[in-house]
């Protein structure tokens, strides 16, 4: 009698992932399975949060000497796998060249499209990088036999704890830098200057919490209609990579100086901050005086905090670079119109037309490519779970790591060769 084969055996390379233990956790449960896991860190933090076996610490410099290292190392491992979080961060980019050249498979972990306990898991990238299909007759076919998905919340997350994982892991990289004296972060703000913008803005939040329930109630009780705009993070590269935007002010200029000219005379827009925007830029001095430049200061309403469900289910419609709150908005069947690249911006899903007509006659989305959408996301790229809870990061490496080992990411039917979406082209920055 034949003896059954033995498991395929692979290399996985981890590179940096999410201030949370998840990454090692996906790989213990990879070695369960036969496989081999390896880690190149390259900071303090990376060093805390692997805690395992199988870390190599890199401290020399980027560009050339990185990608030589990299070519190096994965050649002596034999590497067949490469996960990572983030895949636009210069680092990353040099190793997802040197991984191609190589034939070996990149896997991109993410938070999830759907929140608030979803993770997301894509072959190559997402946004621009993304391999999901923007044909909407193709997801309408490959969703036909998929489920409705499980809305209901599995596992929540504290913001305390999510604050505490950042903190152990940039802190060291601040005060611990000599240890890696070439590492490069790729966020545009300082570690310690963010803590203390969002030291200030914690001492506010009562405040600004009250302001805004306020101004929400004052919204909806009018009978004006609305439209939302979200901001995103300056530092977030679905705007600094998936976007026309050199920085977030030109987006601001660009919605509010098209609402002013085409939206309906009767109609208001509500900016909103992000919720875990640093402070470290003044979004609502800027967005107050623009509309007021264009003479639109009492249509336009700035909102700090609030509830974002409430004015969605209420709005005539959403506009956004790219957030995830598009994509809770169409939820709710809501028209959305994208102004960058998003794996939601898709024919009869998000409104096509020009910005300027949206705000004449928003769309909504089609129903059948609507929830077809929803249940090839959910079923092909998307996993139960999260980064910051004990039950959360084990649901999500179980998920993870099963993927993984099946190579069945981005399966079934969420996978489109060559990637159907394009980096959109930057705007001439103008000064502020």
């Amino acid at each position: 009698m034949a003896l059954p084969e033995a498991p395929e055996r692979r290399v996985f390379l981890f590179l940096q992932g999410p201030s949370s233990p998840i990454f090692a956790k996906i790989a213990d449960r990879l070695e369960a399975r036969g496989h081999h896991c390896l880690r190149i860190n390259l900071n303090p933090g990376d060093q805390i949060f692997w805690r395992r076996k199988g870390g190599y610490n890199y401290r020399g410099r980027g560009g050339n000497d990185w990608r030589d290292y990299l070519a190096s190392f994965m050649d002596r491992h034999a590497v067949t796998d490469l996960v990572l979080l983030g895949e636009e961060r210069p680092y990353h980019l040099i190793a997802l060249k040197a991984a191609k050249d190589r034939g070996i498979a990149v896997s991109v972990v993410e938070m999830g499209y759907l929140r608030p306990d979803w993770l997301t898991l894509e072959r190559n990238g997402m946004s621009s990088n993304s391999h999901f299909p923007n044909d909407p007759q193709q997801i309408v076919d490959a969703a036909r036999t998929l489920p409705e998905p499980d809305w209901k919340r599995r596992y929540t997350q504290s913001f305390t704890v999510d604050a505490a994982y950042d903190l152990l892991y940039n802190l060291p990289n601040v005060f611990l830098w000599f240890l890696f004296p070439h590492y490069r972060r790729h966020a545009l703000f300082h570690p310690l200057a963010e803590y203390a913008g969002w030291m200030m803005r914690l001492a506010g939040s009562r405040k600004r919490a009250l302001a805004a329930t306020t101004l929400v109630q004052h919204v909806l009780a009018d009978d004006a209609p609305f439209f939302v705009f979200p901001l995103q993070l300056q530092t977030d590269f679905q705007l600094r990579a998936h976007s026309p935007y050199n920085d977030q002010r030109e987006a601001i200029t660009e919605v509010i100086t098209s609402f002013a000219t085409h939206a309906p005379r009767t109609a208001r827009l509500v900016v909103k901050v992000h919720p875990l925007d640093n402070g470290l830029i003044d979004w609502k001095a800027y967005t107050e005086a623009l509309a007021t430049k264009v003479h639109i200061g009492e249509r336009v309403q700035f909102l700090d905090g609030g509830d974002l469900n409430t004015l969605l289910s209420r709005t005539a419609g959403v506009v956004t670079i790219n957030s995830t709150v598009g994509l809770h908005a169409l939820q709710l069947g809501k028209p959305v119109k994208v102004l960058g690249t998003a794996v939601f911006d898709i024919a009869d899903l998000s409104d096509q037309r020009a910005l300027d007509q949206f705000w004449e006659t928003p769309e909504n989305p089609h129903e059948v490519v609507r929830t077809s959408f929803f249940r090839l996301l959910a079923a092909a790229i998307q996993v139960r779970g999260n980064f910051y809870s004990a039950s959360g990061t084990d649901a999500g490496a179980d998920a993870i790591a099963e993927r993984l080992h099946n190579r069945s990411i981005n399966q079934p039917g969420g996978f489109i060769a060559p990637p159907p979406r394009s980096k959109p082209r930057k705007i001439s920055p103008r000064p502020h």
